[in-house]
């Protein structure tokens, strides 16, 4: 056999030895090959790698700031009161604490050092954080990310919203961020918090956001986005970003046994911070919008007996009952009346009562809305100018709404209430038997504090005249006002009935709005 025959023979039988050696694979491939059979169904989905927040940070780490404030120690004690185990809480009536770093002086009884966080929303240093931060303070520091300390200014604050304004004077212009669409926040969304945990300072952490429109029942406006991005002792005021590097809210509270972040934070909505930041940059105090009716949760039952359309399997009826309405209040001008349901506002659906309210609150005086309401059951909408709550004092809206801040305008005793709903009644461990409405809040320096009404005390009468709302014991304390005799509250705290007695010359800030703690 030749050479050539003899290389041809080899490159045959190699040839022959390579597909042999093949099929087994081939088959064996063949073999795993998924069949199209009817059975579960198993999702592919395309594997992403975690976002990196290197860059975001370094952009956004410069406008974040932290805060020194230096509060009386019965604030102090007061905003604290819920940073112990839950079934030890002192001051506070709410199942959470307002996470901030307090640090003893060598005299804890006259003042304490709060530390926070702030952040930075103009070039020539305005500066927005919580308003329990600086709440009380006789004076508050500013610590910028280089290092550098100036002393801050108290522009406004607002209690109701526990958002706070301040201002330093920098020696050259500032970076800053800008406040993004809360409303665009979706669950799930990637988000970063940034801020001065422990007193550490310049501090990240990153999660998700788990839900929004959270209502804590700490506050009448309540409206929080919960995130599980560790939020610590030390936070409060800090911002949460999304990844474009837009403020969507700001940290302010935790849930926690322990005082430690446990996975659940809650921060203020951008759009709730720019509604009153932008009040208070130009008056220094807030304006609220009001309707002037009061409205009740729709039960299940309530909703059948009022012919209404049931909702998805399980869930709550969607809208809000007027239960009245105040005469000549916007409301009443407008034609709304008692039996109305509103389902919508503007076109946005209303979940419930304190939906509507925390709508409302935030809307300009003067400005009109569209309520859409069913009306024996038939779908109409009506035009109303929406009022303004600080200059119709007598006026009544939603419980969770003008009630409330009418104690802190009205009254002239520095009190804001709440109703005594079933889960306040939980919180307070009161049960059915226990009438009467709650301090959700008191003024730094009012009278109330003065006399030493505390958070969490249930008013059972004013005078000698019982109340069991807001709306009842506000009435109550304004007819005695009128006499400029000092109110008697009957009250019951921890189980045990006492009297206190208030006087409005006590101070000489009745509403809490101008003590800045400056």
């Amino acid at each position: 056999m030749s050479n050539l025959s003899r290389k041809r023979f080899a490159l045959s039988n190699s040839r022959r030895f390579l597909a042999l050696a093949s099929a087994p694979l081939l088959a064996f491939s063949l073999a795993q090959t998924p069949a199209h059979a009817a059975g579960p169904i198993k999702p592919q989905t395309q594997v992403e790698h975690l976002p990196n927040f290197v860059n975001l940070v370094k952009q956004v780490k410069p406008a974040v700031v932290s805060i020194t404030s230096h509060i009386r120690a019965d604030v102090a004690a007061r905003e604290e009161g819920g940073m112990p185990d839950q079934g030890e809480q002192q001051g506070s009536p709410f199942p959470f604490p307002f996470p901030f770093q307090m640090m003893p002086q060598q005299q804890p009884k006259r003042t304490v050092e709060a530390r926070g966080s702030g952040f930075i929303i103009s070039s020539d240093g305005y500066i927005v954080t919580n308003n329990h931060v600086v709440n009380g303070a006789t004076r508050v520091s500013v610590t910028l990310d280089d290092g550098t300390t100036l002393p801050a200014k108290v522009i406004g604050h607002d209690p109701q919203t526990d958002v706070a304004l301040l201002k330093i004077t920098p020696n050259s212009p500032l970076s800053f961020i800008e406040l993004g669409d809360s409303d665009e926040v979706q669950p799930g969304e990637w988000v970063v918090a940034v801020g001065n945990p422990f007193g550490l300072g310049g501090t990240v952490t990153s999660g998700i956001v788990s839900a929004r429109g959270r209502n804590l029942n700490s506050g009448a406006y309540d409206d929080f986005i919960q995130t599980d991005a560790p939020i610590n002792q030390g936070n409060s005021g800090g911002p949460l970003f999304t990844q474009d590097g837009k403020v969507v809210g700001m940290n302010t509270a935790i849930l926690s046994p322990s005082g430690g972040s446990v996975g659940i934070g809650f921060a203020i909505p951008s759009n709730t911070i720019k509604n009153v930041v932008d009040q208070l940059r130009k008056t220094g105090h807030v304006v609220r919008g009001y309707l002037g009716l009061t409205d009740q949760s729709i039960s299940p039952t309530m909703a059948k007996a009022l012919g209404l359309k049931p909702g998805e399997p399980g869930a709550p009826p969607m809208g809000s009952l007027v239960a009245s309405v105040n005469p000549h209040g916007p409301a009443d001008k407008a034609g709304v009346k008692a039996g109305d349901v509103i389902t919508t506002l503007n076109g946005k659906p209303i979940k419930d009562g304190h939906d509507l309210a925390v709508h409302v609150v935030s809307m300009t005086p003067g400005s009109k809305a569209t309520l859409g309401i069913l009306r024996d059951n038939k779908p109409t909408s009506i035009d109303v100018v929406v009022g303004n709550m600080s200059k119709d004092k007598a006026s009544g809206d939603s419980d969770d709404a003008t009630d409330d801040s009418a104690s802190n305008s009205s009254s002239r005793i520095g009190i804001s209430l709440i109703p005594l709903t079933p889960d306040v009644r939980q919180q307070l461990g009161v049960d059915e038997t226990v009438t009467g409405t709650v301090v959700n809040g008191v003024d730094s320096g009012s009278p109330a504090e003065h006399a030493g009404v505390r958070p969490g005390d249930i008013i059972q009468a004013v005078g000698t005249t019982k109340v069991t709302s807001p709306r009842a014991a506000m009435t109550a304390a304004r007819s005695i006002l009128k006499t400029k005799q000092p109110v008697l509250l009957r009250i019951l705290r921890d189980g045990q009935p006492l009297f206190i007695a208030i006087s409005p010359n006590s101070s000489q800030d009745d509403d809490g709005g101008s003590d800045d703690g400056q």
